[in-house]
């Protein structure tokens, strides 16, 4: 009786806290939706239309199973960032196990975005096939007529197969080549481009991905590839469907995922992390005039004690959302995962803060979107 008792006074307190609408953000903390229940968004991307922001993540599950998808993209929608109403899962596993979109896949960081010509939303995404681990490293493509779903999957691919990278030369492409053919297996990793020459005809590797539209509607699809040590940049086509055959490599050999992109006063800016699993590591910040060139390492972004900056405040990058109706405002998102529960993974949530023309962040433990009027 006493055990039925504290069930029921847990739902009316979740129940109560869902009636009661938040005013400000508490990174790190419990984050309720219109239900109740924990926002179940995980490595999440945004989409800003029709005036509501939309949330679209990984679904995940307690338990040992946490980390395979199991029920799929979760979606969410606000007015104005701080409460989010339950729209259901905007693209679901397939119960066909002859579907690489089966069950118990790998399916992480699914990124939203809209094309205005064809009228479509297009969601992209991190897939790994059912049982076997991260060795496939392929990307996602799916598409719907509404914004929340449902998402039809079209496929899964690896990335530009038969293609060089832009940025890589022929007279890299020759020294690569023969250093792959001499078989040298315990250096290839160390010789820049081995992996990309490794993977040339079947595709490249596609993991912790991102997306982008810029201000002509061209998007970008931005990817840890190379076994997590290089990131690559490609044009998506005009429906946003499919790749081009332009793409370039960034940071070759310097371990970067996590990429999240935003745009401001004509320059690019690029967080990222290093690779160490679910442990979080210290942030990272990059700088260009140009998506497809020019790329800068900056410091790390993190302003505030050893340990928040060690460990990008214990979170993870996965977006930056850009505030509408406020100027110069966005919004560092990040994943704070829980890896023995992912389900119960928290979301940092802090305002992108600039000096000198180059954003920083520090820690706040609430604030609301005033700050940005300060």
């Amino acid at each position: 009786m006493k055990r039925i008792f504290l069930i029921y006074i847990w739902f009316y307190a979740a129940s109560m806290m869902a009636q009661t609408a938040y005013k400000e953000f508490k990174p790190g903390q419990l984050w309720l939706d219109d239900k109740g229940n924990h926002i179940n968004a995980h490595g999440g991307g945004f989409l800003y239309y029709n005036d509501t922001y939309y949330w679209f993540g990984e679904h995940k599950e307690s338990g040992k199973m946490g980390h395979k998808a199991l029920v799929g993209v979760h979606v969410y929608s606000s007015k104005d960032l701080y409460n989010w109403k339950d729209e259901g899962v905007a693209l679901a596993m397939a119960n066909d196990t002859t579907s690489m979109l089966q069950k118990e896949c790998l399916l992480e960081r699914p990124k939203v975005i809209y094309n205005k010509k064809t009228k479509k939303f297009v969601m992209w995404f991190h897939h790994e096939l059912k049982d076997q681990g991260y060795k496939a490293a392929l990307t996602g493509v799916a598409v719907s007529d509404n914004v929340t779903g449902p998402y039809r999957y079209i496929s899964s691919f690896r990335l530009h197969p038969n293609v060089w990278a832009s940025n890589f030369t022929v007279a890299q492409q020759q020294n690569v080549t023969l250093a792959t053919k001499e078989g040298v297996e315990k250096k290839q990793k160390k010789i820049d481009g081995v992996i990309m020459c490794r993977d040339f005809e079947s595709g490249q590797m596609s993991r912790d991905m991102n997306l982008f539209v810029d201000e002509d509607e061209q998007a970008y699809h931005i990817t840890a590839s190379e076994e997590n040590q290089t990131l690559i940049i490609s044009k998506l086509s005009d429906d946003y469907l499919s790749m081009t055959d332009e793409y370039v490599r960034v940071f070759p050999g310097e371990a970067n995922e996590a990429p999240a992109i935003f745009k401001k006063d004509g320059k690019y800016f690029m967080f990222s992390s290093y690779t160490t699993g679910w442990k979080p590591n210290p942030g990272r910040l990059a700088v260009s005039d140009n998506m497809m060139s020019g790329w800068k390492a900056l410091e790390n972004p993190c302003r505030g004690n050893e340990l928040e900056r060690k460990t990008t405040f214990h979170s993870q990058s996965t977006y930056v959302i850009p505030v509408v109706g406020k100027k110069d405002a966005y919004i560092f998102v990040g994943d704070r995962w829980i890896s023995d529960n992912l389900k119960d993974s928290r979301y940092i949530w802090l305002p992108v803060q600039f000096k000198n023309g180059l954003p920083f962040l520090k820690w706040n433990d609430s604030w609301n979107l005033d700050f940005f009027d300060k």
